[in-house]
This record gives structure tokens, C-alpha cells and sequence, in this order.
């Protein structure tokens, strides 16, 4: 089977490349958003191949793996095919539903009324990487599943040497509440964090955090990352709002222990026997600490963490399934 991809998400494309399908993946000149290629730092398989966007009518596509609505017309004008109607198509709604709910409580304006861009079609199914989001979009006539993440094991590394939280989180400042920044210098106050990720390293700064209470990490391999966090005594993960994370899965798979807020996803991604959840701030903070303070206690949880991600969110269940959706779409 020959599967037209855009590489737009890295973690969860790695994944995906590694079933047993070939992966057309374009490239463009500068290798923009549209045609960024195969990327250098992961390792992909040779049966992802990059194909210039301007030689994609010359290839066999047997179905596309859509990611962002505009793809639809990137396929209809670089391969000349509509999908859904003469090309089997699927969409990855790898996302929450992002409107805000509205002071003025209007049902259209609020979240579990947001209406997904594919709602009035019936021939393109939506898999969602989360039960949340399929519970919170309105996809209307589209048919829709849920795929959950996968993950390749980096197996069970954890040292936890340091009595420090390890949380990551890209471009902290400008998404803000979303990923629950805002709540970093309370999080600081009961435990030394160490924050991974795109644009950090001005986080201290911009959110009075003293320097020995916040170090940061700008954008480290993912290599060089998981055996970062693997130093580190505890998991946390601070988002309000998102799509569940890779790196809370990986953390887990590394034998981390979890303090997470109970938000999303994460309800269903971390057991109790793995970690804390909580709505409140005060709660996490003191688990955090505690958990910072208490090295076999810490150890011991972060083993059943590892044994629940490898077994939900292992990269042999996932590329089962998306075999299994792909065969399905095509026929």
C-alpha cells in the first residue's frame, strides 16, 4: 500500500512510518510547512520516501493521510485527485477543539459545541488520537475512531538522581494557559523544575522564577531528551488544554512517575498507581515535592507507569490499528 503523507506532527508521523506501508512524503523547494521531506533527526525507514510535490501526479497513491484541512486542496491541485471522492482519504484530528467558551454562553460559541471542518461529509473518516477529542468535536456525518497514540519504547531508563520535576512543554510563553505556564512559578516553589522544549529558555525571566527554582533545555534531540528526563525523580505535566502529549507517554515509557493535572486526556492516560492527578494546583505541587523528597517511592511508581504506557500506548497496538483503518478505507 502506498500512503501520501505531509510530515506536520514528528513524533506521531515516526510512528506511523514505521508500519509496513510505503510513505510518500512531499518536499518542496525550502522544505516549507507544505513539503518538509523526510526529517533529519529521527531515524525513518527507507519505505518513507520523499517525492517533490511537482511529481506527485507521476506516483501510485493508494489513500491519503490527511493532518490539516488545506490539504484537501494541496491533493487536489498537486495529484489532481479530490480525496474522499476519487482518492480514499482519512483525517488525523490530532487536536482538541480550540474555541474558547464565550462569556456571552451562545451554544455555537462554546467548546463541546465546536462543529469540526468535516462535519457535513460522510466520505472521509475522522480518527481522532484521543477519546477527549472525539467526545468534544461535533463531526456531524462524518464517520469517526479513535487511533491513540503510539510510541516507539525507549525503554525502562529511569536513574532519578536528581530530586527535580522534569516538564516539557514548547513555546511556553506564547501558548500560555493552554499548557498551564502560568502555573510554573507556584509548581517552582514546592520542587525544582527543569523545563524541556522549543523557546524556553526566557521563561525564568518572564515569569520572576528564580534561576536555581527553573533551569531550561532549548530544544534538545530527542535522544539527548529522554536521557535528560531520565535524571529526573518526576513527570509533570501541567497543560489545561491540549491533545495528549508524546512526551507524557514517553516519560512514562522511561519509568517516570507522573503529577499531572486532571485535565483531557490525561484522566484516562495515567493510572493511580502511576502518579497523581488533580485540579488543584496545591495538590500537585505537594505531590510533586513529595515524590521529588522520596527516591524508592518515586522508582516504584514509575514502574507501573512504564508497564501501563508500553501496554496502551505501544507502537505495535498502534500500527496494528492503522493497519487495519488504512485496509478498511481502501477497500
Amino acid at each position: 500500500m502506498r500512503v501520501l503523507l505531509w510530515h506536520v506532527h514528528r513524533s506521531w508521523a515516526t510512528s506511523f512510518v514505521h508500519g509496513p506501508q510505503t510513505t510518500l512524503v512531499p518536499v518542496t523547494p525550502g522544505r516549507g510547512p507544505d513539503g518538509k521531506g523526510r526529517p533529519g533527526a529521527s531515524a525513518w525507514p527507507d519505505r518513507a520516501v520523499e517525492v517533490p510535490h511537482d511529481r506527485l501526479r507521476e506516483e501510485h497513491v493508494d489513500v491519503v493521510v490527511l493532518q490539516r484541512p488545506h490539504e484537501i486542496e494541496l491533493c487536489e491541485r498537486w495529484l489532481g485527485r479530490s480525496p474522499g471522492r476519487d482518492l480514499p482519504a482519512v483525517y488525523v484530528e490530532h487536536d482538541a477543539p480550540r474555541r474558547a467558551p464565550s462569556d456571552a454562553g451562545t451554544p455555537e460559541e462554546v467548546v463541546p459545541n465546536s462543529r469540526h471542518f468535516l462535519h457535513d461529509r460522510s466520505d472521509i473518516p475522522i480518527v481522532h488520537v484521543t477519546h477527549f477529542n472525539r467526545l468534544f468535536w461535533d463531526c456531524g456525518r462524518a464517520p469517526t475512531m479513535v487511533i491513540e497514540h503510539g510510541a516507539a519504547d525507549p525503554g525502562h531508563r529511569f536513574r532519578g538522581d536528581w530530586p527535580r520535576a522534569a516538564v516539557v512543554i514548547n513555546d511556553p510563553l506564547r501558548r500560555g494557559r493552554v499548557a498551564g505556564t502560568d502555573l510554573l512559578p507556584q509548581l517552582a516553589g514546592a520542587v525544582p523544575l527543569d523545563l524541556f522544549g522549543t523557546n524556553v529558555l526566557d521563561v525564568p525571566r518572564r515569569l520572576g522564577i528564580p534561576p536555581e527554582s527553573l533551569w531550561t533545555y532549548e530544544d534538545l534531540p530527542q535522544a539527548r531528551m529522554h536521557g535528560e528526563l531520565a535524571r529526573r525523580r518526576v513527570y509533570l505535566h501541567p497543560y489545561r488544554w491540549t491533545s495528549l502529549g508524546l512526551a507524557l507517554i514517553e516519560a512514562m515509557m522511561l519509568g517516570l512517575p507522573v503529577v499531572a493535572l486532571g485535565a483531557t486526556e490525561a484522566v484516562e492516560a495515567v493510572p493511580p498507581e502511576a502518579g497523581v492527578l488533580s485540579t488543584r494546583v496545591e495538590t500537585l505541587a505537594e505531590a510533586a515535592r513529595s515524590l521529588a523528597a522520596d527516591a524508592p517511592r518515586a522508582r516504584q511508581m514509575g514502574k507501573e507507569a512504564r508497564a501501563f504506557a508500553v501496554d496502551r500506548y505501544g507502537l505495535p497496538r498502534f500500527l496494528r490499528d492503522w493497519r487495519h483503518m488504512l485496509t478498511e478505507v481502501t477497500g
